[in-house]
């Protein structure tokens, strides 16, 4: 059965945005990042398909929407097709 909302922690080290479950944990709890305009605080936070996340990634700003949920932390064009980049 497929998960239907997933920790914003999990959901970027999956997505391959983060190299490690613990780095993502850290940018959530840094508080610049944001899920549908909220800010997140938590990695525990829950991200769900459709949800619209936004988040700084060096010097630029990334926002993406969630288009389905990723299974596994495979290759990058099997991260990539989950999402899709608004920014």
């Amino acid at each position: 059965m497929p998960e239907t909302a997933l920790r914003i922690d999990k959901l970027l080290f999956l997505l391959r945005f983060a190299k490690s479950r613990s780095l993502a944990l850290s940018w959530a709890e840094s508080g610049f990042i944001r899920v549908n305009g909220r800010r997140i605080e938590k990695g525990s936070a829950t991200v769900g398909v459709g949800d619209v996340v936004t988040m700084p990634r060096g010097e630029a700003v990334l926002t993406f929407k969630l288009i389905t949920m990723p299974v596994r932390r495979g290759p990058s064009p099997e991260a990539k097709a989950c999402y899709q980049i608004l920014s």
